[in-house]
């Protein structure tokens, strides 16, 4: 019964999150438990030897990074703010979440995870040089400061299950077992994730101060725009390599969570609605995948 309400739970979690955002605000600090428990389910089922780079996955990171430059010089000369929220909607990471919505789309989790891992150290190389350039933050920290807290945000949830499941698969067959028995709890753990970063985005947009909603309206309409463009050119490149599922969650499903802080830290605070937004979009876009996958299930 709860495997066919799967792609109804997203939009209510949303919606609740989204409802409840105060509540939902607080309960922040739980969300690296939750995706780091999420995670260590996922990775306990994959063959970490099938974790490999691939020439699409070079392409992913092309488009990831020539696109989030692009989009800043053609926006820039209309308006600096919108630029910056839609050029951090092309060049946030992959989601550490985003091997739990592949692997319920039957995609290929290894692939994704491999991407996920290039994709968010190569953000967490570049950002430290290229946005304080380009930014309006008066921040001083050094290369070697903003590489280390950016990629302690990151690294800790990717590294840290993947390298536990490697350890108890090698050690701990029966453990291993027991824990597969469970991998659908991670989607459920997914949900409680997710309730938290759709209410902390919306207490977020709702506390910032603008001097036209307009500027709000179109960084949210850029962020729904280039979110379906990014899920479509990932699916379509992807299928070229037998790879549609990952590459499409690869290149859509970001880490928006790094992406408000990066904003925060080096942009226009502002600019953060865009990533704000993106939350809804890719979660509305992931559940649409869900409703889809279970219709074919039927058919």
């Amino acid at each position: 019964m709860l495997e066919k309400l799967r792609p109804y739970m997203m939009p209510f979690t949303m919606l609740t999150g989204g409802l409840f955002y105060p509540f939902f605000n607080m309960l922040s600090p739980l969300t690296p438990f939750l995706i780091f428990a999420m995670l260590f389910i996922s990775f306990c089922k994959l063959p970490l030897a099938s974790i490999r780079l691939s020439s699409l996955h070079a392409l992913l990171l092309l488009i990831q990074l020539a696109g989030g430059a692009t989009v800043f010089l053609l926006l820039q000369p209309f308006d600096k703010r919108i630029a910056q929220a839609a050029m951090i909607c092309l060049l946030a990471p992959t989601a550490t979440s985003a091997p739990v919505i592949t692997e319920m789309l039957r995609g290929d989790t290894a692939s994704l995870t491999a991407y996920s891992l290039l994709s968010n150290i190569s953000v967490a190389v570049l950002v430290p040089l290229i946005f304080p350039i380009i930014g309006d933050s008066n921040s001083r920290l050094g290369f070697l400061a903003s590489f280390s807290t950016i990629a302690g945000r990151i690294f800790p949830l990717l590294l840290f299950p993947l390298a536990l499941a490697a350890i108890l698969q090698r050690m701990k067959a029966k453990l291993i077992t027991r824990i597969q028995q469970y991998s659908k709890l991670s989607f459920y753990l997914w949900n409680c994730a997710l309730a938290i970063v759709t209410g902390r985005s919306v207490a977020f947009i709702v506390e910032q101060k603008s001097d036209t909603y307009s500027t709000e309206l179109i960084m949210a309409g850029c962020s729904l725009i280039l979110c379906l463009l990014q899920f479509l050119i990932g699916r379509r490149l992807g299928r070229r390599y037998g790879d549609s599922v990952a590459a499409g969650q690869a290149l859509g499903q970001k880490n928006t969570i790094l992406a408000i802080w990066m904003t925060q830290s080096y942009l226009n605070p502002l600019a953060s609605i865009g990533p704000g937004a993106y939350v809804l979009w890719q979660n509305m876009v992931n559940s649409f995948q869900l409703w889809r996958e279970q219709k074919r299930d039927r058919n």
